[in-house]
């Protein structure tokens, strides 16, 4: 193979994707978490927080499903009203008195906002003041837009005792229905695991934490050991950001995905996944102009140069191209299979990569005008207008 300047181009995005393939802890092979519950001696005693603020499209389905979960012992939900417009509490309210949880859940409405800290996890935390009584072994968090299967909290639990786990999540199914969706959500998921190897994260010898924030089960000692959501109550990305305290302080962690949990929330348009991808992507960067330049030049390195290479007339950057493509589509049809979908959505990759750079790119605007980090109406990365 003649080395060109064509082939030396060509030889970048490859290098990186066989990075991908071969020392990215398999992020790409998705394993749905499969775990058959068995008998415990003692099913530790758990309370549910459901923060919600604007939720009442999907509040009560999330109520009926936690209602419907089989857990041998007693459970106990705070549902904290994060200062709603739409009548949240209401409807939550009426779904409790309809699934008999009068007895067992508390709708909490919260405090104003403290400063410092950013909207979820603030209400987070009201939940644990209103449930520090119980004592509980284990606190559950999950979002009032999640669906869950009867048997997931079980599972949770005892995939925590089992294996001693501090922290255990789950990544919920996210809809993938609409045009939009199928383009981007798979992508979203593709992407996360990219940045959050599951095999990394429950591994004690590296440094890698994350977690999803739909559905969080989270020992009560490991949050005592690190201070509290006090320690971490400026984070944005805010599941991460307790991962990665659980796991410094010693815990154990791990994250899953699973098919049987689902996110009630479509985000039918383009400008709905921009939104929320722009909520944390500059975050996800440390606000740093340098850091986004990088990811910028290395996107396009690495889904954009391939293609374009793909078309040179030189034999061997071809060549290497269509191995870099192959391995590209190789990683993400994983994904693409996992959300249902036909193999050839593997294709949209670089589509996706260009619309993520364009998100992000967004979200660094708003942060350098004060108006970054948008949750729910509120700006919780402000920045420096």
């Amino acid at each position: 193979m003649p080395l060109t300047f064509s082939t030396l181009i060509a030889a970048v995005p490859l290098a990186i994707w066989l990075y991908l393939f071969l020392a990215r802890g398999n992020f790409w092979r998705l394993r749905v978490d499969a775990i058959v519950p068995g008998s415990l001696d003692r099913w530790p005693r758990v309370v549910v927080i459901v923060p919600a603020r604007n939720e009442a499209e999907t509040i009560a389905s999330a109520i009926v499903a936690l209602a419907k979960q089989d857990y041998p012992e007693r459970l106990s939900i705070v549902v904290v009203d994060d200062h709603s417009d739409d009548g949240t509490a209401g409807l939550a309210r009426k779904a409790a008195v309809e699934f008999g949880l009068t007895q067992n859940m508390t709708i909490l409405p919260a405090a104003p906002l403290a400063p410092g800290w950013t909207g979820k996890l603030w209400a987070l935390n009201e939940g644990l003041r209103a449930a520090a009584e119980q004592a509980p072994d284990f606190y559950w968090f999950t979002d009032a837009d999640v669906k869950h299967a009867p048997d997931t909290l079980r599972r949770l639990v005892f995939r925590a005792e089992q294996e001693s786990l501090n922290l255990t999540s789950l990544m919920v199914l996210l809809r993938a229905k609409t045009l939009p969706e199928r383009l981007l959500i798979p992508a979203f998921l593709y992407f996360f695991l990219m940045l959050y190897p599951p095999r990394w994260i429950a591994d004690p010898r590296k440094r890698t934490a994350g977690a999803a924030g739909g559905c969080i089960l989270l020992r009560r000692s490991a949050l005592e050991r690190f201070g509290g959501l006090k320690a971490i109550r400026g984070e944005v990305i805010d599941d991460c950001a307790l991962a990665r305290a659980v796991k410094k302080s010693g815990g154990k962690i791990r994250m899953g995905l699973t098919r049987n949990s689902i996110s009630l929330r479509g985000h039918g348009g383009f400008a709905e996944i921009r939104e929320m991808i722009a909520r944390t992507a500059f975050t996800q960067l440390r606000y740093s102009f340098f850091l986004l330049l990088v990811t910028v030049l290395g996107l396009f390195a690495t889904y954009l140069l391939p293609w374009i290479l793909f078309w040179t007339t030189n034999e061997s950057a071809w060549l290497l191209a269509g191995v870099t493509i192959s391995l590209m589509m190789a990683t993400y049809s994983a994904t693409v299979r996992f959300y249902g979908l036909s193999p050839l959505w593997a294709l949209t990759l670089p589509i996706a990569a260009i619309f993520y750079v364009y998100a992000t790119c967004v979200s660094a605007v708003r942060y350098w005008l004060g108006r970054g980090g948008q949750w729910k109406g509120r700006a919780q990365a402000p920045g420096t207008p």
